[in-house]
């Protein structure tokens, strides 16, 4: 074992297929560090085969022990009724209670790991990282510049602790807890003095088409298909995201080669 690991979480087939292309990135990003795919137990060994044939480690977790309240609160329906998202859609299998399991990572036996929710790709070696303090995240940049005040937690920095996690599970399902955006707002509310990353290691799809300006490929570290997935057959952004989405399926497809940076399209101000 390494003393550094990229970690990402699968909670169902699709996200295991989100994960296989991810992991495929990492190897051909050249880092030496480990690939650790956290799993809860209703994912099939049939689609955790394609990761550990990468060699990623699979660890098996459990979904958080949290109350009846707290489960009822952060329901699909009733989260997306109390906090509905207005920017994008969320496929059907995001189940927002499940990203509260990528806490888990506190409990791993490393010094230093940078998360990475299993819609990302990493596009350039990110090592440097692990050098990094706890807590760094990007900001949720993707419409505007007002958008630096909040943070995105499919990226970030941690060094896990099981002192860390057992404050966060007091402090997670406390009496009346609504975590709108689920880990996201817990996680800023939990490490308020966040440390930004720049938006290069998080950056995402909906920058393509809203903020044009700020989209360098050369600069890209990190790329998070937010809202919509890349492997959905059909979905309302399919046509504006195309490019990004090419990219994706060619680090999904096993052997198949991956363009240069340079080689990619730029979005159209």
């Amino acid at each position: 074992m390494s003393a550094h690991a990229y970690v990402t979480l699968v909670t169902n087939a699709d996200f295991a297929r989100g994960a296989a292309a991810l992991v495929r990135s990492l190897r051909l990003s050249l880092t030496e560090a480990d690939l650790v795919v956290m799993h809860t137990g209703g994912v099939a060994d049939a689609d955790l085969a394609p990761l550990a044939e990468q060699g990623a480690r699979l660890v098996p977790v459990d979904l958080l022990d949290t109350s009846p309240a707290f489960d009822a609160a952060h329901d699909r329906s009733t989260l997306h009724g109390r906090a509905p998202f207005t920017k994008g859609t969320k496929p059907s299998f995001h189940t927002p209670l499940d990203n509260f399991a990528k806490l888990r990572l506190w409990q791993l036996p490393y010094d230093s790991v940078v998360f990475l929710d299993a819609d990302t790709l990493v596009l350039q070696n990110c090592d440097r990282l692990f050098d990094y303090p706890e807590f760094c995240a990007a900001p949720n940049v993707y419409q505007s510049l007002a958008d630096f005040r909040r943070m995105n937690s499919g990226v970030f920095t941690a060094r896990p602790d099981p002192a860390t996690f057992d404050a966060m599970m007091e402090r997670l399902d406390a009496p009346g807890a609504f975590w709108p955006r689920t880990d996201q707002t817990f996680l800023q509310t939990f490490f308020p003095d966040w440390h930004g990353l720049p938006v290069f290691y998080n950056m995402l799809q909906y920058v393509w088409f809203n903020m044009p300006a700020l989209w360098h490929w050369p600069d890209i570290h990190i790329l998070h298909f937010q809202y919509e997935k890349p492997w959905q057959a059909d979905h309302p952004r399919r046509a504006e995201l195309e490019p990004l989405t090419a990219l994706w399926q060619a680090y999904a497809t096993p052997d198949a080669a991956v363009p240069a940076l340079c080689d990619l399209p730029s979005p159209v101000p």
